[in-house]
């Protein structure tokens, strides 16, 4: 995490690749400023995945990157990781801040329609995101993504994560939003990409966007 990134300026988050390598997510750690990485369980049993957050978890956290996984609590808990990611509507976002509210983070997300994520902003969670995992598979964001996003860091004092593209140039169009945070997961993992690089550019194009007191518009 470097210390002189702007204020108020969009910060980025890693989503892990299905069984990702841990030295390559690691590798990505080294382009500049990481706010969050979240390790989606995808198909993993529940051993493997803990086995590999244990790998993840502290080496991120030693670069002051703050890591949420998803699937059970308990594994988050054993493993110390900074907080759960939970989706499946409002009563099991519901469940897990009643019960693991005051050992961890917990983040959600899922949510289609303005409705749903007002829903699921009455639970206090500590952010929202629009998009899915695995499914940045295009040059630039979601629109509708997008539309919530900005919606969302308009009206509600939650912190908001929307998905970006599969290229670090689509980071641009959430910063736009004013999204607090911006997802990338293929433009920094693809087969083809460095890591590193990446975050790289990606930060670069977040600074860009970064507005002062005089801009208009």
């Amino acid at each position: 995490m470097t210390e002189s990134r702007p204020p108020e300026r969009c910060r980025l988050v890693l989503i892990a690749p299905p069984t990702p390598d841990p030295a390559r997510l690691a590798a990505a750690y080294d382009g500049g400023d990481v706010a969050s990485l979240i390790l989606p369980v995808y198909d993993m049993e529940e051993a493997g995945y803990q086995r590999l957050a244990e790998k993840i978890v502290p080496a991120a956290q030693e670069r002051g990157i703050a890591v949420m996984l998803t699937g059970e609590g308990r594994i988050a808990a054993r493993v110390k990781a900074d907080g759960l990611h939970v989706e499946g509507g409002r009563d099991v976002v519901a469940d897990a801040v009643d019960r693991l509210h005051h050992q961890m983070m917990i983040g959600t997300g899922g949510a289609k329609t303005r409705d749903e994520a007002l829903a699921l902003g009455e639970l206090q969670p500590d952010y929202i995101f629009f998009g899915r995992f695995g499914y940045d598979n295009k040059p630039e964001p979601h629109p509708r993504n997008l539309t919530l996003g900005r919606w969302w860091a308009e009206m509600v004092e939650i912190p908001v994560v929307v998905m970006g593209g599969n290229t670090t140039d689509s980071a641009a169009a959430v910063a736009q939003t004013g999204a607090d945070f911006v997802a990338l997961g293929a433009a920094v993992y693809a087969p083809d990409a460095d890591p590193a690089d990446a975050v790289a550019r990606a930060n670069a194009v977040l600074d860009a966007e970064v507005r002062t007191p005089g801009d208009v518009g």
